[in-house]
């Protein structure tokens, strides 16, 4: 058992933890707590942590990945919360390309973020995208790195099956998805048409900005369409998460239409 904080492998974990540089150079991130241990996919698995009260409460492990038991107090210093679960993961990053964000093709349904900066939003969008059925998420490279313990821990597991690319060349990637036939709506508080107007039953690409700042004008003009969410009240804006989910859940609404329509005839 590990019991002191000086131990190398303890110093490694809490550096995967802190730092984004060294997840990317170990091709490593951190995941912990005992629901997210449920739906982790243990080829991807390199290490397991657990506490010593969580290993004698003789609480189920994932078959096959080996594991090391370290103390409460070494736990406490490992883990990212302030009431740790006893349980944490040493898991290899995901590659995606672009190609398998698009493979639904017409079907394809995408979150295109730009330096969306809160890591629970982050986190949020994947999990609600997962439920609302997006194909993938796109991120330019000063959106908040997914692997950010508060991002994963957000997701409640949709990181582990929803394919996310970062774009080098923002503005780049979007013009290929035009090209690709994938139409892109950027939500825009000025925007020309609600939201409920617009078809997302092809290709469709949700264009979210910085939470403060909004979409950079030169993203935002190469949207086919700007659309706005109706605000009442005194509610100026959405949250970028709750945005996000509005977009997605109404493509989603207007998608099962049109199989329902299939099927009632």
């Amino acid at each position: 058992m590990i019991t002191s904080t000086k131990n190398e492998q303890v110093k490694r974990v809490i550096e995967l933890k802190k730092r984004a540089k060294t997840r990317d150079e170990e091709g490593l991130f951190v995941v912990e707590g005992s629901r997210m241990l449920r739906e982790l996919p243990a080829e991807r698995t390199e290490l397991l942590y657990v506490s010593e009260s969580y290993q004698k409460s003789k609480r189920p492990l994932p078959t096959g990945p080996p594991f090391e038991v370290v103390s409460d107090s070494v736990f406490a210093a490992m883990s990212d919360t302030k009431t740790p679960q006893g349980v944490l993961a040493l898991v290899r990053q995901y590659a995606y390309s672009l190609d398998e964000l698009l493979a639904a093709g017409q079907s394809a349904l995408l979150m295109v973020l730009e330096n969306i900066q809160d890591p629970g939003n982050l986190g949020t969008i994947l999990r609600a995208g997962e439920g609302a059925g997006i194909t993938g998420v796109l991120m330019s490279r000063d959106t908040a790195d997914i692997y950010n313990p508060k991002v994963i821990r957000s997701t409640m597991g949709s990181v582990f099956r929803m394919p996310f690319l970062y774009a080098e060349d923002f503005l780049g990637t979007l013009m290929l998805l035009k090209e690709k036939g994938v139409r892109l709506y950027a939500a825009d508080l000025s925007g020309e048409r609600d939201y409920e107007a617009e078809d997302y039953r092809g290709a469709s690409g949700f264009l979210i900005g910085n939470e403060g700042n909004g979409l950079r004008t030169e993203s935002a003009a190469l949207a086919d369409s700007r659309i706005r969410i109706p605000m009442e009240g005194r509610v100026e804006s959405l949250n970028a998460a709750v945005a996000a989910s509005v977009l997605m859940f109404e493509a989603a609404r207007q998608r099962r239409a049109v199989v329902k329509k299939g099927v009632d005839k």
